[in-house]
């Protein structure tokens, strides 16, 4: 999939529904939080892999028949070190935000 969502001849909606569960894959923010027990894991094992096939459904069959044989190729896997950035100061800035939060709520409520 990230060897066929690089590709150009790949149309741009499977792109953009790629990217769209990508981040819905590793957002903090649930259709059904994560606490709920059983259906807060449960939109994720049904969500994601539908999304899933519906972005291989997308692609075609000759695209992704070149992209598997570049994967199998691969020694290592590919990094983009910009989303890890990019995720990792959205996790940074949650943090600090509910830090922030509960150290002026326990100072308020005092």
């Amino acid at each position: 999939m990230y060897f066929a969502c690089h590709d150009p001849r790949v149309p741009w909606y499977a792109k953009v529904l790629a990217a769209g569960i990508v981040g819905y894959a590793f957002s903090p923010i649930d259709l059904i939080p994560d606490f709920i027990p059983v259906l807060g894991y449960l939109d994720d094992l049904v969500i994601i892999p539908l999304g899933v096939m519906a972005v291989r459904a997308m692609i075609p069959g000759a695209i992704l028949a070149e992209c598997r044989e570049r994967a199998s190729r691969l020694e290592g896997k590919p990094r983009n070190w910009v989303a890890a950035a990019i995720i990792l100061m959205i996790w940074l800035g949650l943090t600090a935000a509910a830090i922030f939060w509960l150290v002026s709520w326990i100072g308020w409520s005092n």
